[in-house]
């Protein structure tokens, strides 16, 4: 007989309860704090300037982002393609990918400036802007998360969830190619450009989103009586190492097809050789440690499945921020052309000039508000309603003469 899969609410005491979310309230209420005094202010107090116009900021919220795409991965498995071994983890994987998605757009709403000219926006749409397309698209995310969540907790619709979850993942494949889009449609910028972006940043959002879900599970599962099988622990392996791969292949094509166009080889011998800060993040961050490092510890035979794949997942974390950092702030360092195919004698735009960026704390506190805003409402949704399963453990093949008693 098939076990049972119960789901239930994250049992702690009040005490470490508050005490968790007065940690995670302080470091919002910073991260709003720096938000205001850089409204306040003005961008002169942060390491941005007219070159580097995308800082810390964005790399947080971008960052958050494409996790919130990827990690509903996790849900796109058991509704979309009716694996039923993750169908106990799909509940919280669509509540991550909420809370992170609901804290990227908090922070790009906080670093506009003028957060009431979002309204602008949404109101005077523009069909030829990408920017435009991806108000609506994240928006329109965050209205069908809800509404995956809801088919998923609430027995009476819950035979809509494999269509609404259908709906989801078509649509987060949509969101994150145009995430990559802002950047591919970019074509003053050396770095841009390129098509393989919008492809690259979906296989990135797998990777990360694989890496955050395993790393909250496992937290979770420290404090909740939550049981991770050796099933779950092998697939979410096979899926970490395979995006891994995947996340390499794009890469390797990325920069190849660059050294291939003839204004972007100067971009690639910059990134690459001498770009100082940058080269090192790309070599030592993004492939080192985001990707190199996880692959070889995922495999080796010295450690426990379940080591493994903390440890990787940890480095996967780290080198995702390196790789956003050499993306975004690299990708504007790279001196940007004015005036092509002109000798220029004198120029107020730092023609020919690589841009210095140097993030200041403002920047950081807002990201790191970002990301507490993000734990906060996991926080909040999994101490209220029962987005935990007391027991994964995969399904057993039904005889003849058993009757199924699962939760859908």
């Amino acid at each position: 007989m098939i076990e049972k899969i119960i789901f239930t609410k994250y049992i702690i005491s009040p005490k470490v309860f508050w005490s968790k979310f007065i940690i995670l309230g302080f470091f919002i209420l910073v991260g709003f704090a720096c938000s205001l005094y850089m409204e306040h202010e003005g961008h002169y107090v942060t390491g941005m300037n007219n070159q580097i116009v995308w800082g810390l900021p964005h790399i947080f919220a971008v960052l958050l982002i494409v996790i919130a795409s990827g990690v509903l991965n996790i849900a796109s498995i058991s509704s979309v393609f009716d694996k039923k071994l993750y169908k106990p983890l799909a509940p919280l994987s669509a509540l991550l990918a909420i809370a992170f998605l609901i804290a990227g757009l908090i922070i790009l709403v906080l670093d506009l400036g003028k957060p009431d000219r979002l309204i602008v926006a949404m109101t005077t749409y523009n069909f030829k802007s990408i920017f435009a397309w991806n108000i609506f698209l994240y928006s329109g995310f965050a209205v069908v998360l809800a509404a995956y969540i809801w088919t998923m907790l609430d027995r009476e619709v819950n035979r809509f969830s494999k269509y609404v979850g259908t709906f989801a993942f078509g649509w987060r494949i949509i969101l994150t190619t145009g995430t990559g889009s802002i950047f591919g449609f970019l074509v003053a910028r050396e770095a841009y450009a390129t098509a393989i972006l919008a492809p690259l940043f979906i296989v990135m959002s797998l990777l990360y989103g694989t890496a955050v879900y395993f790393l909250i599970l496992k937290t979770i599962s420290k404090f909740h009586k939550t049981y991770i099988s050796t099933d779950i622990l092998m697939n979410l392996r096979r899926l970490t190492i395979m995006f891994l791969f995947a996340n390499l292949y794009f890469l390797f094509l990325y920069h190849i097809t660059n050294m291939y166009i003839a204004k972007h080889v100067e971009y690639e011998i910059f990134i690459l050789s001498n770009g100082g800060i940058y080269t090192l993040a790309f070599w030592l961050g993004q492939l080192l440690i985001g990707i190199i490092l996880p692959i070889i510890v995922i495999n080796s035979k010295k450690l426990c499945n379940e080591l493994s794949l903390i440890i990787s997942s940890i480095l996967i974390l780290i080198g995702s921020f390196v790789a956003m950092y050499v993306i975004i702030i690299g990708g504007q360092a790279y001196p940007l052309t004015i005036f092509p195919d002109h000798i220029i004698v004198e120029s107020s735009f730092y023609d020919n000039t690589v841009h210095s960026y140097v993030p200041s704390l403002y920047e950081f506190g807002l990201g790191l508000g970002g990301v507490a805003l993000a734990l906060i409402i996991v926080l909040i949704g999994i101490a209220n309603f029962k987005f935990l399963p007391t027991l994964i453990k995969p399904p057993k093949k039904k005889l003849p003469d058993e009757h199924e008693n699962t939760v859908a």
